[in-house]
């Protein structure tokens, strides 16, 4: 018996590193799991959005993308970030995202649709965590019909919208660290049966608790929260969202809830009222059109978030542009839509005891992150329509969520084989929606395919009229481009950016086509200018154009009389500073020009056309090392454009510097094969350089162009005596 109670002890024990194996190997297993599930959604974003990658740019991508000047250079990202007034609006986070891509793929679309497409799925994959971390049933559904909901294809498939698609993984990866450093269950336990004080003070002691180990979360998030901000200031609302999941799991808020997201609430409302300055100061939301009573954006609001809820619903017709409402305070049935939200509120709210706070905590989520977007406050797009699929990108998650939720909390209760048609069922949901979505991306294929499926849903939409028509003029197809806009015009034509299209499209030129107008043209345009000015006369684009199109008819001295009432409304008009001084420029007055030309860069660095304005008026001044100073940042600002690398080159060739010269003139000509001034100043540089056999087949190209050019013709004779050719 000792024998065997010795053998018995000497047994090995069993090892803990099985145990830390076996738990390794979970974990793997776990770790393997997340990354497959996290792959299915981005693959299911990339799926639906595939035909995203053929879209080429639309309405607004110029002034964000392809024509934005702060893209091009170090001192332009610079400018986003230190002026605001540098970008269309200030999220200068987006913009420097942009800046990057410019400098990896320049202007082709598809790499921006690509970035797009990926943070789109990478939300789709924070939300899937943070449901789990919060316990909501069918949280991988839930991300996965946020991946492939059609009524997000506005925000995903549209490169200027990368403000959505950019702060969406932002507030979403901060709100994961800030529950990290306070969990929303955290306080439960450790202050059950916890009264009066001796609770209060176990509260602010788990408070000090958090601090001392969860700082850095802390940090993380609101350094996440921040850079949100900086690319959508819609993400405001995210502390208010972080209370309402408080109480939703809890059933109550304290102030130890609260104190922490004060530097939160703080900086979400710093930089909300200044989006909301720029807004109506800079982008332009004032006027006529945002002139609402309290009682009219009431209005508005309630019948807004029914129709959010309802596209979520029924996401069909989705369009760029939906029909504005005629607001009607009189009208009985409209007020029926606010007291129907209110009446939801109330119902949620008395029957959270029978059905749980969730229903209400996601109707409360919605409703309060669409806030911004709900005519409370005035944004630009309200000229247009009360109403855009890209507003409600975050505040569609808590209404997705809470279906989620519903569908995974009822299957559950179903016997396996109602569990296997469940998962069936939602799979041919998520199939639906994905097709629906590849077909609403291709709508953003173009302007033209954009506008024209705005047109066939909402053919009272004069701004897709006038926008398509803008489109039009700029392709050559002018006689289509009047048709669309004498539409706009029978629609709205109290409107005097309908007049002034009008007036655009008779008056300006068109490269594309090779239009130049001629007398009747000009009048008939200046007439259409003249009708926006008697609708609204200190319209300023009214009035650049007009007196442009004045300049162009001969009327210098009238058309400065309406460049300065432009300057009056708008004192630092970089576009009326420009045509004054190209006015004054016109009838000699160099310094005067120079003068108007500084003052618009002043007012616009980054204004291409003003420097090289300026650049010629100082040409003509004899300054020729600041000319060419200012030649050269135009041909940085717009390196495509022939006229700058000419006028830079005849800057050269006058300061001596013949190599410089001809490589300007080369770069002018690669741009435009005929440009007959700059084919010809490139042969007499290479004369200058004692390379006159290379100077003959361009000045035979002039020749053919232009048969009677005098300075061609002498050229080519110096070049063939260089040569030792004797020709006739």
């Amino acid at each position: 018996m000792k024998t065997q109670r010795k053998n018995e002890r000497r047994q090995p024990e069993p090892r803990p590193t099985t145990r830390r194996g076996r738990n390794a190997r979970t974990g793997a297993d776990g770790l393997a799991r997340a990354a497959l599930w996290g792959s299915a959604l981005v693959a299911l974003a990339l799926a639906a959005y595939w035909p995203a990658l053929e879209n080429g740019f639309i309405w607004d991508d110029e002034h964000y993308v392809t024509e934005n000047p702060t893209l091009r250079t170090l001192w332009g990202l610079k400018r986003m970030w230190f002026e605001p007034r540098s970008l269309p609006q200030y999220y200068p986070l987006v913009h420097t995202t942009f800046w990057i891509e410019h400098h990896l793929w320049g202007d082709a679309p598809l790499g921006y649709h690509l970035v797009n497409i990926v943070l789109h799925g990478t939300s789709a994959i924070l939300l899937w965590r943070l449901l789990s971390r919060l316990g909501v049933p069918g949280a991988w559904l839930a991300a996965a019909i946020f991946a492939v909901h059609p009524v997000h294809v506005e925000s995903v498939a549209w490169a200027t919208e990368r403000k959505n698609v950019l702060a969406g993984v932002l507030a979403l990866a901060s709100l994961l660290a800030y529950f990290r450093f306070a969990p929303p269950e955290g306080d439960d336990k450790a202050s059950a049966g916890a009264e009066g004080s001796r609770h209060h003070v176990g509260s602010w002691t788990l408070l000090a608790a958090r601090w001392s180990g969860g700082w850095p979360w802390y940090v993380l998030a609101l350094v996440l929260f921040a850079a949100a901000l900086l690319s959508k200031t819609v993400v405001a609302s995210m502390p208010a969202v972080v209370l309402v999941i408080y109480w939703w799991k809890r059933g109550r808020i304290q102030a130890t809830d609260v104190v922490p997201l004060v530097p939160f609430l703080l900086l979400g409302a710093g930089l909300g009222l200044f989006t909301v300055s720029l807004e109506v100061n800079h982008v332009g939301a004032k006027g006529l059109d945002f002139g609402f009573t309290p009682v009219d954006r009431v209005l508005i609001a309630g019948r807004a978030l029914w129709f959010y809820a309802g596209k979520l619903v029924l996401p069909y017709p989705l369009v760029f542009f939906y029909p504005r409402w005629t607001i009607d305070r009189h009208a009985w049935w409209q007020y029926l839509f606010p007291l129907a939200a209110a009446a939801t509120f109330v119902v949620l709210f008395l029957a959270r005891g029978r059905i749980g706070r969730g229903p209400l905590a996601a109707a409360l989520l919605f409703a309060g992150v669409l806030m911004p977007a709900l005519g409370f406050f005035d944004v630009y797009p309200m000229r247009f329509s009360f109403v855009a699929d890209h507003f409600q990108y975050h505040a569609s998650i808590a209404l997705i969520a809470l279906v989620a939720a519903g569908a995974a909390t009822w299957a559950a209760r179903l016997k396996p084989d109602g569990r296997r048609f469940a998962r069936l069922a939602a799979g041919a949901v998520l199939v639906v929606l994905a097709a629906m979505t590849m077909v609403q991306a291709r709508v953003y294929h173009d302007l033209e395919t954009l506008y024209t499926h705005v047109i066939e849903h909402n053919p009272g939409s004069w701004t897709a009229y006038l926008n398509l028509s803008l489109h039009m003029h700029g392709l050559g197809r002018r006689e289509e481009a009047a048709r669309l806009a004498k539409e706009a015009l029978r629609i709205k034509p109290e409107e005097p950016r309908i007049q002034t299209n009008m007036g655009i499209i008779y008056a300006r030129a068109s490269e594309a086509a090779g239009y130049r107008p001629g007398p009747s043209e000009l009048a008939t345009g200046i007439d259409y200018y003249r009708e926006a000015l008697r609708l609204n006369p200190d319209y300023v684009e009214a009035l650049d154009n007009l007196g442009t199109a004045l300049v162009d008819a001969n009327q210098p001295e009238e058309a400065i009389k309406y460049f300065q009432h432009s300057l009056e409304v708008r004192p630092n008009g970089p576009y009326a500073l420009f045509r004054m001084g190209t006015t004054l420029g016109g009838l000699g007055q160099w310094n005067e020009a120079a003068e108007h030309f500084q003052k618009a860069i002043d007012c616009d660095p980054d204004y291409a056309e003003a420097h090289h304005a300026l650049g010629v008026a100082l040409i003509q001044l004899r300054r020729l090392d600041e000319a060419a100073g200012h030649l050269t940042t135009a041909t940085q600002l717009k390196p495509r454009t022939a006229e700058f690398h000419a006028d830079l080159g005849q800057t050269r060739f006058r300061q001596g510097d013949f190599r410089q010269a001809a490589a300007e003139y080369t770069r002018a000509v690669q741009l435009r094969p005929n440009y007959v001034d700059a084919l010809n100043n490139l042969a007499a540089s290479l004369i200058e350089l004692k390379e006159a056999d290379r100077a003959i087949p361009y000045l035979e190209q002039v020749l053919r162009l232009q048969p009677d050019h005098a300075v061609a013709k002498q050229n080519l004779k110096r070049a063939l005596q260089a040569t030792g050719q004797n020709r006739p």
